[in-house]
């Protein structure tokens, strides 16, 4: 097998077994900031082994949607991996299948569909969840879209690699008003996304949850993959957002295996440092209410247009 074919597969694999470690990373850091002792940083892959061997228990009223969303969403979060640089800062032999577009396609494409399971399962809270995640979306997708067109058209081109040498080889670009706002319009989306915005529950004893709320009726198998898909897209999107526009360093320029361990270890590193600020960033929010959703998005809708505008007076 071709070695540009083994990194393709070592880029999905470091997603998905590094992505439970990156939430359970993120979630001691919350506790710890709160003073309390919170769970290891492996918790997640505990939870996840002990619901792939828990019994599935299905409500009455689920059709065909109940049982596919979770395997789309899980091979949604696969398929991206392969379209970004996660290892290398050169495209891989399946790289050239989409653009950054396409691949903000694919991450809402699963979204889609655990927001319709919710609905599917015929249960309130399922409901409540899927359509407070539809209100997000409005602006959320939108937003994403024009941080993509701004990312675009600083490097004239849709392909995240050569964004990634833009940024590298122009400290000039990189510097510039453009590129700082796109990351500033980006670092809210991933608040957003990860859910880690300060009206957002991942709890389920409070009546405004959203990710929770949608996927309340999943049991065994089936919510362990859902689970699984959360913490790929959180890594993905961390991904994107260090390797491409904040941390554009640190990956292998030769695809030697030496190289594709230390981009591993890199980011992992990048992931801490933007953790802490996430974490930070969450903790030291008041609670908002729920309406007062779009006050963030705003922000960023707006600061990726600035980002637009500055690109084009450069």
């Amino acid at each position: 097998m071709p070695r540009t074919a083994l990194l393709q597969i070592a880029q999905v694999l470091t997603v998905v077994m590094l992505a439970p470690l990156l939430q359970g990373i993120i979630l001691q850091w919350e506790e710890r900031v709160q003073r309390a002792g919170g769970p290891g940083i492996f918790q997640p892959y505990r939870d996840l082994w002990k619901l792939f061997h828990k019994q599935l228990v299905i409500p009455d009223s689920a059709s065909f949607i109940y049982w596919t969303a979770p395997v789309i969403a899980f091979t949604c979060m696969l398929t991206v991996p392969i379209l970004i640089p996660v290892l290398t800062n050169f495209p891989l032999p399946l790289s050239d299948m989409g653009d950054i577009l396409g691949g903000g396609l694919i991450l809402t494409l699963g979204s889609f569909f655990i927001s319709l399971a919710g609905l599917d399962s015929g249960s309130a809270y399922g409901g409540i969840g899927s359509s407070r995640a539809v209100l997000l979306g409005i602006l959320a997708e939108p937003t994403l879209i024009l941080v993509f067109v701004g990312i675009t058209l600083l490097a004239k081109s849709m392909l995240p690699f050569v964004v990634n040498h833009v940024l590298v080889g122009q400290p000039a670009v990189y510097w510039g008003p453009a590129h700082l706002f796109l990351v500033a319009a980006f670092f809210i989306l991933l608040l957003v996304e990860t859910d880690r915005l300060p009206f957002h529950s991942s709890t389920h004893i409070e009546v405004y949850m959203i990710e929770e709320a949608r996927i309340l009726e999943y049991s065994g198998p089936l919510l362990a993959l859902l689970r699984w898909a959360s913490a790929m897209k959180q890594f993905i999107l961390y991904i994107i957002f260090c390797n491409v526009l904040l941390l554009p360093w640190g990956l292998s320029i030769q695809g030697t295996a030496l190289g594709a361990i230390g981009a591993a270890g890199g980011l992992l590193v990048k992931f801490a440092a933007v953790g802490a600020v996430v974490v930070l960033v969450e903790t030291m929010q008041s609670r908002l209410r729920y309406y007062r959703y779009q006050e963030p998005l705003a922000t960023s809708f707006l600061l990726a247009i600035l980002a637009i505008v500055a690109n084009q007076m450069r």
